[in-house]
C-alpha cells in the first residue's frame, strides 16, 4: 500500500469517492481541487498519508506546482487519475463556442497537461498507471451532448495512443468509461446552452430532459465505482477500457454491433477504394 495516487477533481463525484476509498485502503493520496478547502475534510483524517493541494487543471502554473509539491512530499507519483471534467447540454447548432472551448480546456487540454507534467516522474521510475476518466459517451454519442461527446472521444483517442507510447516504459493506461452515476455531472456541474431551437425538441432537448430528470437517481453507485477503479489498478492485467455501469456495457455492445453492421455491409466498397491488388487478403 505504498503507492502514491494523484487525483484531480476531488471536491465532488468520482474524485471525492475515489480519494476516500484510496485512503481508506491505506494508500497515499494527493487530493486536489480548485478550492483546497473543499477537500480538507477528506485529508484531515489521514495526516500521514494524504495531501490536499489546490489545482485548477486549466492553469499551467498550478499544474507544475501541484506535481512538484506532490513529488517533494511523497517522493513519487505512482497512479494518476485525471478525473476533473464538466458537461454541457445543447444541440450542436445551439451550442455556444465560449462554453464549448472552456469544456475542451478542462476535459481535454487540462487532462493532457496534467498527464505531461506527471510523465517525467513515471518515466524515470519506469512504472506508473494513468487513469483517464472519459465516459461511455466517448464510445457512443447521444443527442444534446455532442460537444461533450467530442471531448470524451478526444480523451479516449489520446489515451489509447498514450498507452502504446508508454507500455515499454512500464507505464499502464486505463480509460474509465462510466454511464449514469449519482454524481453532480447532470446537476449543477453541466450548463445548458442559452440558445434554444425548437426543431431539436424531439432529439437533443428530449435527451437533455431525460438526463436532467434522473440526476441523483442514476443506477451507478460512485462508491462501487471507486472500488472498481482500485481493483483495476491492483490488477496485474488492467484493461485499456474499464466500463462502469450496466448501461455502459449495453451501449458499448450496441456500438460494436452498429460498427460491424456498417463495416460488413460496405466491405466491398471499402476495399475497392484501394488500387487493385493482385490478391485481396481482407
Amino acid at each position: 500500500m505504498s503507492k502514491v495516487w494523484f487525483i484531480t477533481g476531488c471536491s465532488t463525484g468520482f474524485g471525492r469517492n475515489l480519494a476516500k476509498e484510496v485512503l481508506l485502503k491505506g494508500y497515499k493520496a494527493v487530493v486536489t481541487s480548485r478550492k483546497r478547502e473543499d477537500v480538507l475534510d477528506i485529508t484531515a483524517k489521514y495526516p500521514e498519508t494524504a495531501l490536499a493541494i489546490k489545482l485548477d487543471v486549466t492553469n499551467p502554473e498550478e499544474i507544475a506546482a501541484a506535481v512538484s509539491e506532490a513529488v517533494a512530499h511523497f517522493g513519487t507519483i505512482d497512479v494518476l487519475v485525471n478525473n476533473a471534467g464538466i458537461g454541457y447540454f445543447g444541440a450542436i447548432e445551439e451550442s455556444e463556442e465560449a462554453e464549448v472551448r472552456q469544456m475542451f480546456e478542462i476535459n481535454v487540454f487540462g487532462l493532457a497537461h496534467v498527464t505531461m507534467a506527471v510523465l517525467p516522474t513515471m518515466r524515470k521510475q519506469r512504472s506508473g498507471h494513468i487513469l483517464n476518466v472519459a465516459s461511455i459517451g466517448g464510445l457512443i454519442s447521444f443527442p444534446g451532448i455532442g460537444f461533450y461527446n467530442a471531448t470524451k472521444y478526444a480523451v479516449d483517442g489520446l489515451s489509447e495512443s498514450l498507452s502504446k507510447e508508454v507500455a515499454h516504459l512500464g507505464i499502464k493506461v486505463t480509460i474509465i468509461c462510466p454511464s449514469g452515476f449519482r454524481t453532480d455531472w447532470a446537476g449543477r456541474s453541466a450548463k445548458n446552452s442559452s440558445k434554444v431551437i425548437e426543431d431539436y425538441a424531439p432529439s437533443a432537448h428530449q435527451n437533455k430532459d431525460t438526463i436532467r430528470g434522473y440526476s441523483g437517481n442514476q443506477p451507478g453507485d460512485p462508491e462501487r465505482a471507486a472500488k472498481a477503479i482500485i481493483k483495476a489498478v491492483e490488477s496485474k492485467t488492467p484493461p485499456l477500457r474499464l466500463l462502469l455501469g450496466a448501461a455502459a456495457l449495453k451501449n458499448a455492445r450496441l456500438k460494436l454491433e452498429q460498427l460491424k453492421t456498417d463495416f460488413d455491409a460496405w466491405a466491398d466498397t471499402t476495399v475497392g477504394a484501394d488500387f487493385p491488388p493482385n490478391k485481396r487478403e481482407w
